[in-house]
């Protein structure tokens, strides 16, 4: 049974569910975030009161960090109001684990949080922007549902261990070994494990202008990785570097070496596997801390965290 008796914020953030083509049957196409959330609304029959806000309209790959900021506001802000029961966030799926986790980590918040996209656009013949939406909001209604949750394709899948894992089909999420949390079949839940949930690092951790955040890149192991270009980011040395390492998070000798000097002259080094699915087992190596099942794109977010809470 569904509860529609309190308010839903639907937040917009732009991306491929508000992109429009010129024409209906390009699919790749088209330029993101040109729809307004109130006009993706307009097709889309949501139960209880429903509210809309533009927080941005971006294609998701540039999203940012201001924009980030921005969001967790916004959403801390709704949160805090009585009346409302849940939050649907539209965004685009080129950043999704990243914004997922970050609002996860930052807010853990006790009422659902699902975000919602699309592989094409608004304008298409055959758009799965509307189904996925109708079943964002199915979610956001279930009694007891709770976390940063992402439903796309019939799929919902916690915020950790999310991942883009296809470039083109429309079930082009991962919620890696874990798999999904639950699907949505008809509008109805089947749950096959429990809601996420964990500690908030709160807003306070991320209030500081984001022109004093840390900065923190990725770089990766391959054959013949040298080392000279964590050499080159030591000129201007960042905070953190996350190495998206092979296999088992394993790192090539040259490019160990060089981490090692980071890790010598004050920067914050943590490693995952490049792999699209698995664990680094384990634990740490050689001084490399590990971040386990985290993607290279979430791994960054978590040092990213971990340096600004150290700062609060």
């Amino acid at each position: 049974m569904q509860n529609s008796t309190r308010t839903t914020v639907i937040l917009g953030t732009g991306g491929t569910i508000a992109g429009t083509a010129e024409q209906a049957q390009d699919n790749v196409g088209y330029k993101a975030a040109q729809l307004g959330v109130a006009q993706l609304m307009e097709a889309v029959a949501a139960p209880g009161r429903v509210e809309t806000e533009q927080v941005a309209q971006v294609d998701s790959k540039d999203m940012d960090h201001v924009l980030w900021q921005a969001l967790a506001h916004r959403v801390a802000f709704h949160l805090a109001r009585d009346e409302v029961g849940a939050i649907v966030i539209t965004h685009g799926t080129d950043t999704m684990e990243e914004t997922a986790y970050f609002l996860h980590r930052v807010l853990a918040p006790t009422k659902p949080v699902v975000m919602t996209a699309a592989m094409r656009p608004a304008s298409a013949l055959l758009s799965d922007g509307p189904q996925n939406l109708r079943d964002a909001l199915a979610l956001s209604a279930t009694p007891g549902a709770r976390g940063v949750l992402v439903v796309m394709a019939q799929q919902v899948f916690a915020a950790p261990g999310l991942r883009k894992a296809h470039s083109y089909r429309l079930d082009a999420l991962s919620g890696g070994d874990a798999g999904p949390l639950a699907r949505i079949e008809e509008g109805r839940l089947r749950r096959f494990r429990k809601w996420p949930d964990g500690a908030a690092l709160g807003m306070a951790a991320v209030q500081r202008p984001v022109e004093s955040w840390p900065r923190v890149e990725i770089v990766l192991s391959h054959a013949g990785a040298d080392g000279r270009l964590v050499d080159a980011l030591l000129r201007e040395p960042p905070q953190g570097i996350v190495v998206a390492g092979t296999g088992n998070g394993t790192v090539h000798v040259q490019l160990q070496a060089a981490l090692q000097r980071a890790v010598a002259s004050g920067v914050a080094v943590r490693r995952c596997t490049r792999c699209a699915a698995g664990t680094v087992i384990g634990g740490d190596a050689e001084g490399l801390l590990s971040l386990g099942e985290l993607s290279p794109a979430q791994a960054r977010v978590a040092l990213l965290l971990e340096l600004l809470a150290a700062r609060a």
